[in-house]
């Protein structure tokens, strides 16, 4: 059995909260510059050239891609052959502290809903934990989450009968209601199944999914595409000021579910699609 440093987790959730919002991923990067060549809109595509000069000026010279730096989501994945002394959560929530301050990110998180005084270190962060049986490693991934985008998700009860045209139309509705709020090009999280919480966490979890990748559903994929489509024909566009790139990618992940319920979430991600991840 291996012994988890708790000092590495906090050095690399640090790092990767400063990294996550200074560098846009390169296949992102590479999805909006091809948006940019195929948009037909001379305002949108305008918008899309100034987000990638403005991405591409963060990264040179290590600031923020966005004033907001979002809250921070983190998803760790602990083999239960790793033995862990102390409290790894405390150890995530110090190397967030540590990196919103070394980064100079905005402190975005208040102690209370109810009580809005700022928290001023950003901690803590929203953590989701999974145990993986037979490993001896320790995955964590990293998604400072923005308000704009996750304001404009949405969770919905949908009937059985509903079925994949429901789950379409309610979509899409999201999308058109949604408007420039969520700064499109944007992507689209969708996690369909479960119950009330887990299809919120499904929506979530499709977010951290490569942005090229295709789902191993033939169902899912299917529905991959076609809402891919059918949100790019909404006319909603960069920024909501119309063109035909509203969305870079949507992932759907589904779960069993109780014979009477179809649980939807659609969480929104705004085009900085921020997410590290590191295997300890």
């Amino acid at each position: 059995m291996k012994e988890l440093d708790l000092r590495k987790v906090t050095d690399e959730v640090e790092r990767m909260c400063i990294e996550g919002n200074y560098f846009i991923g390169k296949e992102v990067l590479d999805k909006i510059k091809e948006a940019y060549a195929k948009e037909e809109s001379e305002v949108g595509k305008n918008i899309l050239g100034q987000i990638i000069e403005n991405d591409e000026i963060a990264a040179n010279e290590q600031v923020p891609m966005c004033q907001d730096t979002g809250i921070v989501v983190v998803f760790l994945e602990i083999g239960t052959e790793v033995k862990i002394t102390g409290d790894i959560y405390e150890a995530v929530n110090e190397g967030i502290r540590r990196g919103y301050e070394k980064g100079y990110l905005r402190k975005s998180v208040v102690k209370d809903p109810l009580d809005r005084v700022n928290t001023k270190d950003n901690s803590p962060a929203v953590i989701h934990t999974t145990l993986v049986p037979g490993s001896d490693k320790v995955k964590i991934i990293v998604a400072p989450k923005g308000g704009g985008s996750e304001n404009m998700s949405v969770l919905r009860m949908l009937k059985p009968s509903d079925g994949i045209e429901g789950i379409k139309k309610l979509v899409i509705e999201t999308i058109k209601n949604a408007g420039g709020n969520p700064c499109p090009p944007i992507i689209v999280g969708i996690g369909i199944g479960g119950n009330f919480e887990k299809c919120a966490i499904l929506a979530k979890e499709a977010l951290m999914r490569d942005i090229n990748d295709k789902s191993s559903s033939p169902i899912n994929a299917k529905l991959e595409e076609e809402l891919l489509e059918l949100i790019n024909k909404t006319g909603v566009g960069p920024l909501g000021l119309g063109g035909r790139t509203t969305a870079l990618a949507v992932k759907v992940e589904t779960y069993p579910c109780h014979i009477a319920a179809l649980p939807v979430a659609i969480n929104l991600n705004c085009h900085a699609a921020r997410h590290k991840e590191v295997e300890l």
